[in-house]
């Protein structure tokens, strides 16, 4: 999976509006929810386990990784000067975010694995829904990695290599982030798969934490192509 998945364009990529049904989620009264099912999935989480918390520190590590050492190279060129130009650098470190979410991956797998199923899980109706979240999120990564090739992928325009003008074909007229979601969707199918109630809960930190990479990716991003915008009118 890669480090920057998500549509890295020329700034101007709008937005879809945030769906804001009944005033939004800050008018749901949180007190009258029905938490029985939320505290029973909890009681099938053993929070202590080893292999918990190595899946919970991979899960944040990486995003964290790629985006430090992403900007560290907007900065400062070095891994360019490192590897003699841009395009080594970036195929260097895509290659080491693929190794880590690999590990990602492997060490989730590890943790579902160690830990109970559920039984509320354990039914045919819910296998077959993780096989088509599966399906459903192999089929956005892949066409994602297809739209904008590796170096778009993998934070290219971190290292000045820039995309000449904004995907907008699919899967980006479905989500503006396919790779963070495909990848998420697949997650959540493996959990689903497994009955594996730690699964749900590490595929709610894996979504949060492209959340949060987001924010910070999105601005950045926005702004190395606004740069670029104002350079070409000075010429």
């Amino acid at each position: 999976m890669s480090g920057s998945e998500r549509n890295h364009n020329p700034a101007g990529n709008n937005r879809p509006e945030t769906l804001d049904c009944c005033g939004g989620l800050n008018n749901v009264d949180y007190s009258k929810m029905d938490v029985t099912l939320m505290e029973e999935l909890l009681k099938h989480i053993n929070f202590h386990d080893s292999s918990f918390c190595v899946a919970v520190i991979a899960i944040i590590f990486n995003p964290f990784f790629w985006n430090v050492v992403a900007r560290w190279e907007y900065r400062t060129r070095q891994l360019s000067r490192l590897f003699g130009n841009p395009y080594l650098a970036c195929y260097a470190l895509g290659f080491m975010i693929i190794l880590l979410n690999v590990y990602r991956s492997h060490s989730m797998t590890v943790a579902m694995r160690a830990q109970a199923r559920w039984e509320v899980m354990d039914r045919t109706d819910v296998f077959y829904a993780g096989i088509a979240l599966m399906v459903l999120g192999t089929l956005l990564v892949v066409s994602s990695f297809l739209a904008l090739g590796f170096t778009g992928t993998f934070l290219g325009d971190y290292f000045g290599i820039l995309m000449d003008e904004k995907v907008t074909g699919f899967p980006f007229n479905v989500t503006e982030n396919p790779m963070y979601w495909g990848s998420t969707a697949n997650y959540l199918g493996l959990a689903l798969i497994g009955a594996s109630p730690v699964g749900l809960l590490l595929t709610a930190i894996v979504a949060m934490a492209y959340k949060v990479a987001i924010r910070f990716e999105g601005p950045f991003t926005e702004q190395i192509y606004q740069q670029r915008s104002q350079r070409r009118k000075h010429e």
